[in-house]
């Protein structure tokens, strides 16, 4: 029997998991105040937030806290990690394809926008500091930590509800970013891939059992909004500043944690046709499903229970 709760949460749901079901309200505790701290210094659409601030800096140098700190270092290093694919100065783009406030109050349809290919200004001009606490941004660059953020937390989370359990096993849930802590439940947590996370374990995907590390899943199908009848997504191309060509429409990674497994399969969205090979050199596990359904796997990902 697992304790399980559900809120909602940077602006997206939040699943806990506890073997021990007594300890619940204690987990839940950390992780809430974790994602509340995040939340603080990493959101796009929060004015009071750290990040909001520094948007507004325009290439001033400003002092910025140790979590934010800690985000953006972790930002620059997925950054590199993907070559670029992954890349924190896309705010900008995203404000300009219509994603400008929190996805909850993003209109599904709307008027055409002008759409202009654009490369954004690129991970490497972004000063950091970490150890000072210092970040210079230039000016018109607007920083967005949104999925390295999510998962980052994701991490936090599980290693903070342990913490607070003090025995046990959890897994958090992110939106679809998993990270697990301590000991899992007899033949592991069982966890549904599939496009979006909020479908029921017996929905259509694929049913695997995790007993450790993280999982992370990136869709272009989830957060979709369509402007003068063209269908637009949440993953920009950091190479065009547009939506990434949809060659796959979800990606799911295993890694050793949730920041990596988000990365690449964030990653492997932008990148298209060259994901599997970078995925197999990498030793990532991974399942991609193409836009027209059919799926590819790689590095011993794991063939079990499929639900038709």
């Amino acid at each position: 029997m697992l304790g399980v709760a559900e809120f909602p949460a940077l602006g997206t749901g939040v699943r806990i998991l506890v073997t021990r079901p007594e300890l619940l309200a204690a987990a839940r505790q950390a992780v809430t105040a974790e994602l509340a701290a995040i939340d603080a210094a990493c959101s796009r659409f929060r004015d009071d937030s750290e990040l909001a601030r520094v948007n507004r800096a325009a290439g001033r140098t400003v002092a910025v806290g140790p979590l934010l700190a800690e985000v953006l270092a972790e930002s620059l290093r997925v950054a590199r990690m993907t070559e670029g694919a992954v890349d924190p100065t896309v705010g900008r783009a995203l404000r300009l394809i219509g994603y400008d406030v929190d996805f909850a109050a993003v209109p599904r349809r709307g008027g055409p926008l002008r759409l202009l290919a654009e490369p954004v200004p690129g991970w490497e001009a972004v000063e950091l500091d970490a150890q000072r606490g210092l970040l210079r941004v230039p000016p018109g660059v607007e920083l967005d930590l949104g999925s390295t953020a999510k998962a980052f937390a994701a991490d936090r989370c599980a290693r903070a509800g342990l913490e607070a359990m003090g025995e046990g096993g959890l897994l958090v849930s992110l939106g679809g970013d998993i990270a697990m802590a301590g000991a899992c439940p007899p033949g592991g947590w069982r966890v549904l891939v599939t496009d979006c996370h909020s479908a029921p374990l017996d929905g259509r995907g694929q049913v695997v059992s995790l007993t450790g590390g993280a999982l992370a899943t990136s869709s272009t199908r989830v957060r979709r909004w369509a402007r003068g009848g063209a269908w637009l997504h949440h993953i920009v191309d950091p190479a065009t500043g547009l939506p990434a060509r949809e060659h796959w429409r979800t990606v799911s990674v295993g890694a050793g944690c949730c920041v990596d497994a988000n990365a690449a399969a964030t990653a492997s969205i932008v990148w298209g046709p060259r994901a599997p090979e970078w995925l197999t050199a990498k030793g990532l596990p991974a399942r991609l499903v193409r836009t027209d359904g059919g799926v590819v796997t790689v590095a011993g990902w794991p063939r079990e229970e499929v639900c038709a």
